[in-house]
């Protein structure tokens, strides 16, 4: 079992930035490849961005290439986001996401049903 709690989010002007961050608990997240999700009001949850288990792997959705960035502390046993020059379209309810077993210490994993917890989610909106 691995518990996942999200926080860092919050109001944000156009351009600005935002960390966030997720603790896990429950067991030690340095062989558990992890993702953040956002869904926004009215769509579908999406895929933000994931890293592999050893942290030697990212992937990002096209949209905030460049912007995002996703790491991890396997000792702390946190992951984070760090987003910068936000845009309204960021604005949603951010997730993260952990998946127990990965087919190698590369893989990362895009698909929100192969991961086996989520957090709670935390809001982030960005203003124009």
């Amino acid at each position: 079992q691995v518990q996942l709690v999200e926080s860092g989010g919050g109001l944000v002007q156009a351009g600005g930035s935002l960390r966030l961050s997720c603790a896990a608990s429950g067991r030690t997240v340095s062989s558990i490849a992890m993702g953040w999700f956002r869904q926004a009001p009215g769509k579908e949850r999406e895929f933000v961005a994931a890293i592999s288990w050893s942290g030697s792997s990212t992937d990002y959705t096209d949209s905030v290439k460049a912007r995002f960035t996703i790491s991890r502390d396997n000792v702390k046993n946190t992951v984070s986001l760090q987003m910068n020059s936000l845009k309204p379209d960021d604005t949603a309810l951010y997730y993260c996401a952990a998946k127990l077993y990965s087919y190698s210490m590369h893989t990362t994993y895009r698909r929100a049903r192969e991961y086996d917890y989520w957090g709670q989610g935390t809001q982030v909106t960005v203003s124009s």
